[in-house]
């Protein structure tokens, strides 16, 4: 294929601006952000041009003032976590290079014109999806369809809520912005979105406002194979404000009108249904799913650049003088926005002292220094015993009162995961002031929802299900993992002991399936002290998600439990009798523990076996300990069987031989499963008899299990 004239160029994009209703300027600008997004992906030769070239149009009027024609959407690059910034998600993650380009126009740091070069290469700020830790004005990572959309219903919450607790009659916008978002079919494909839009709907979330990318392309084709509901319709029965633009190509009119409606209607979210082409101005790709996710190639991309107005297809990676200078102005007038906002603040920190010394305090992630002295400390002998969700009730209520950032609530089990915050409220459309959310059966949303509203900053979230159902909200835990949310999950009824609703609701692989995840603290109490540990843990860790797993059933009392040396992972609850090492040791989590303790008891009496009971509430926390303490918890050259009601995997690093489960459960009262599956302590001391039988057989050699090499894979510098 031959290059295009120069005269062949010129006349296209004379044409272009012929039929363009707008200033040159703004179609220059736009048509800047298409080839350069080209340019990004064509260096990279991996990623997805065709959405960036599709919703430069949109792009262009989120980052441009209402004085120049655009929304207005209040955002600073000198100082990107302002507060009251205008949020913005990218939903459909793919299309990252879109928001790689406005962020390097907009002069963020993160995103020079060598890192739009960099893109997706090892170590760059510009991945191959947004990932929060990495890029300054990246909100949240995205990608897994359907997770930004929700995230930003998070964010809504929060805007919404903090806005009513801190706004005064006299200081009515301290809190007052709005979340942005750009999503694609397949983020309204995904189930995800569609549990988080209709509770958005039900809240009124009317600073939420979504431009939905309609394309009509996926992976396969035509959204027609597979997308054919009529989303309008859909997202009006949620109960947003919808509206739809047909033509964005031509002209920016009529999606400037569509923003200003949606701001207007403050008592629903908003979505705007904008017609699309992907791969716009690509003359063989645009409209077809080859333009999605490849490079458009280096002669396509000239012609592409032929055909655009303003633009030079001699140029890779090229910015104009008159498009800099007009996004400067845009980010001038954002930084503007913002130092407003800052003298502002200023006279309400001395209007509003206590108000904003706690905005503060929540937007830096600091604790009150008392918020621990409340924890309850169980006392043996003369407290009751209980399950520990009841024991997580308690430590909930004993800091909420103190850290007013911890909001969250349950999917539809609130008596049954007790976490309900005693005199908070509901947070509802009519009561935006109240801190328990109503998630209802959206176990996904839920844990994406929490996500949003630790990525808007003041927020220590947390959301409640059974542990089994964790598998709903799995996908949007490991975001929380990865994008470094401290996010607190109270996971209860986590194992066979929750009894007679059986295996479809007993959890099996779900624990070693949480603790497999890269920064995720997974912590199974024994009683009252150790979840009063799980709790101090979970708030100090800011940027850990914690998983805490609570019993349905009652557990025994431990008269030695502690809630300091639970803080390690793992601790001797109970020692072994007389001098030296033990003949045995038991290591055990939550309600296996005190099993475990009357299995070492009967060991000792009967059999003269002198028995250790170790509690391990947290293997990830136990495994950052010094080797000197792990060794003397856990010694590894002493045989050691572990006990936890759950899969067997991940415990042989700990332990010779493992009682566990290694098929489903079954439907019955949840002291004859534990019977059945071999939990019992008759059981336990059987087996640890047998364990201690079996290397005196081998001429007492037994394998230690800390002798191996540990190794560190990883090399270079993280983000």
């Amino acid at each position: 294929m031959e290059p295009p004239t120069k005269r062949a160029h010129t006349d296209f994009q004379a044409a272009q601006l012929a039929s363009y209703k707008g200033t040159p300027l703004e179609l220059k600008c736009i048509n800047t952000i298409r080839t350069l997004a080209a340019d990004m992906v064509q260096k990279a030769n991996s990623g997805h041009p065709g959405a960036p070239m599709g919703c430069a149009p949109m792009a262009h009027v989120l980052w441009s003032s209402v004085a120049s024609g655009g929304a207005g959407r209040s955002h600073s690059a000198s100082n990107p976590g302002w507060w009251n910034r205008d949020r913005f998600v990218l939903s459909n993650g793919h299309a990252c290079a879109l928001q790689y380009v406005m962020l390097h126009l907009s002069g963020y740091e993160d995103c020079g014109m060598e890192q739009l070069k960099l893109f997706r290469q090892v170590g760059s700020h510009t991945p191959g999806h947004p990932e929060n830790f990495c890029t300054k004005g990246v909100e949240v990572c995205t990608g897994p369809l359907g997770q930004g959309i929700s995230n930003a219903v998070g964010m809504a919450i929060a805007a919404k809520h903090l806005g009513a607790i801190y706004n005064t009659a006299d200081f009515p916008n301290i809190i007052s912005n709005k979340t942005y978002v750009i999503c694609g079919d397949g983020c309204l494909q995904e189930g995800i979105s569609g549990e988080a839009c209709s509770l958005a709907g039900h809240l009124g979330l009317g600073d939420l406002i979504v431009l939905y990318d309609d394309n009509h392309i996926t992976i396969d084709g035509d959204t027609g194979l597979a997308f054919t509901e009529d989303v309008n319709k859909r997202y009006e029965a949620y109960g947003w404000h919808v509206q739809t633009v047909g033509d964005v190509a031509n002209g920016l009119e009529d999606l400037n009108k569509a923003i200003a409606e949606a701001k207007k209607v403050t008592d629903k979210p908003s979505l705007i249904k904008i017609r699309t082409e992907i791969g716009f101005g690509s003359p063989h790709k645009q409209g077809s799913a080859s333009s999605h996710g490849a490079p458009l190639g280096d002669r396509e991309i000239e012609l592409v650049k032929s055909r655009l107005y303003g633009c030079d297809p001699s140029q890779s990676f090229f910015v104009d003088d008159d498009v800099n200078a007009y996004y400067k102005q845009q980010a001038a007038e954002g930084d503007a926005a913002r130092a407003a906002w800052d003298a502002e603040f200023a006279k309400y920190k001395v209007a509003h002292p206590d108000k904003a010394s706690e905005l503060e305090r929540r937007f830096k992630h600091e604790l009150p220094n008392d918020v621990f002295d409340d924890l309850p400390t169980f006392v043996y002998g003369k407290d009751k015993a209980n399950a520990t969700r009841k024991f997580s009730e308690a430590c909930l209520n004993a800091v909420a009162p103190k850290v007013p950032e911890l909001m969250g609530g349950s999917a539809d089990l609130t008596g049954s995961n007790l976490c309900q915050i005693k005199g908070s409220g509901d947070f509802q459309k009519a009561t935006p002031e109240g801190s328990t959310i109503r998630f209802g059966v959206r176990e996904h949303a839920m844990a994406a929802i929490c996500n949003g509203m630790f990525a808007y900053g003041a927020f220590r979230p947390f959301c409640a299900t059974f542990l089994q159902f964790a598998g709903y909200a799995l996908g949007a835990m490991r975001c929380s993992a990865l994008s470094k949310f401290g996010v607190i999950y109270i996971m209860t009824h986590d194992s066979i002991g929750l009894g007679e609703d059986g295996p479809t609701h007993q959890p099996v692989e779900m624990l070693e399936s949480l603790r497999a995840m890269p920064n995720m603290h997974v912590l199974r109490a024994a009683d009252a002290n150790e979840m009063a540990a799980a709790y101090q843990i979970a708030l100090k860790n800011v940027h850990t998600p914690t998983v805490i797993c609570c019993t349905r059933g009652t557990v025994a009392p431990l008269e030695h439990s502690s809630r300091v040396k639970a803080m390690k992972g793992a601790y001797t609850v109970i020692e072994e009798e007389g001098e030296g090492a033990p003949d045995l040791v038991l290591v055990a989590t939550g309600s296996e523990v005190w099993r475990c303790v009357d299995a070492a008891k009967a060991l000792q009496s009967e059999h003269s076996i002198r028995t250790r009971v170790v509690s391990m509430p947290c293997q990830d926390i136990f495994l950052q300990q010094d080797e000197e303490y792990r060794r003397s918890i856990l010694p590894g050259n002493i045989p050691t069987l572990s006990v936890e009601a759950s899969s067997e995997n991940g415990w042989h690093r700990f332990s010779h031989a493992q009682i566990g489960l290694t098929r489903f459960g079954m439907s019955g009262p949840l002291e004859e499963l534990f019977i059945k599956f071999g939990f019992g302590a008759e059981n336990v001391a059987s087996k640890g008899k047998a364990l201690v039988d079996f290397y005196k057989d081998l001429g007492g050699n037994v394998p230690d299990l800390n002798a191996r090499p540990s190794f560190v894979n990883f090399s270079g510098v993280d983000h």
